[in-house]
């Protein structure tokens, strides 16, 4: 029987009409202007709405060849549920409004035998933003292919699931036609964020905001989950996709396919000057098999 996960974000966060959404991703594809490599074997990519995160994601699906390709991991952050584990979707498709994407239930049955899964019920699936906002671009970057989707929202996670979640998943890096999407924004700068480190050394407060993120860009470029928990511990950077990217650099860590992480992009929605202001961050990489 179908269970469809509807696009409920449609509309609201990004354009519910198939020839609006449709132009605004190929001009943010064609401006970013990168040659496709079959190499790209996943994607860190943030998740905000199109407006503000929209342009800054297609220099990570800019880069994807399709072409060997058949299944899609996607590993999203949870805003509002809480659970202490991974959960997998009980949906049998994702609907976007430029085609659908079937979820792999063959994995997904694979995966729930391990019994380190929960299961999200449709209604905590449609209520999370995180890997809806990553669908659209892989609906329109992987059309006209045979791919299926296994959707893990990855919970608040301690350090030693983290590990254990990516020795689990690792072998799948290993099976080329397996690809990996990753949902993260960056740094959330703010006093609604409860977020307001400043090290005025940097100069003006965005210049701080983009020194911390960098910073801890070029630590999960070093593949080393240690070393980002580490930077994470000491600066509480509210990197909200932080358990997402810890078990992706646990799965690299621990396949036998050399990965190698590289940040292409980095934006902010608005560059923070006074205690008062407030922005988001937006960073996009790929990751390449060398």
């Amino acid at each position: 029987m179908e269970n469809i996960r509807r696009a409920s974000h449609a509309g609201s966060w990004y354009s519910s009409n198939s020839q609006t959404l449709e132009a605004e991703l190929d001009g943010w594809l064609r401006e970013c202007g990168l040659p496709k490599s079959p190499d790209v074997r996943g994607v860190i990519a943030p998740h905000a709405g199109y407006s503000y995160s929209g342009r800054a994601a297609a220099f990570a699906f800019g880069n994807i060849d399709p072409t060997n390709i058949t299944r899609i991991f996607l590993l999203g952050p949870s805003h509002h549920h809480y659970t202490p584990k991974c959960a997998l979707s009980r949906a049998t498709i994702y609907k976007t409004p430029i085609g659908d994407l079937p979820i792999d239930l063959e994995v997904i049955d694979e995966l729930k035998a391990t019994g380190k899964f929960d299961m999200m019920d449709i209604e905590v699936d449609e209520a999370e933003h995180s890997m809806e906002m990553h669908l659209p671009y892989l609906a329109k970057v992987f059309r006209g292919h045979s791919v299926k989707v296994v959707p893990i929202m990855v919970g608040a996670v301690s350090t030693e699931n983290e590990a254990m979640y990516g020795r689990l998943l690792s072998k799948y890096i290993d099976d080329p036609k397996n690809f990996f999407s990753v949902s993260s924004d960056f740094c959330h700068w703010g006093s609604r964020f409860n977020y307001m480190h400043y090290d005025k050394k940097h100069g003006a407060i965005h210049k701080s905001i983009e020194a911390l993120d960098k910073m801890g860009m070029e630590i999960i470029e070093t593949g080393d989950p240690d070393e980002f928990k580490r930077y994470l511990m000491e600066t509480d950077n509210t990197i909200c996709g932080r358990h997402p990217i810890s078990v992706f650099l646990h799965m690299s860590k621990n396949c036998s396919t050399k990965i190698k992480i590289k940040f292409l992009r980095y934006e902010q929605s608005s560059h923070c000057k006074s205690m008062r202001d407030s922005s988001v961050s937006y960073a996009s990489a790929v990751a390449k098999s060398e």
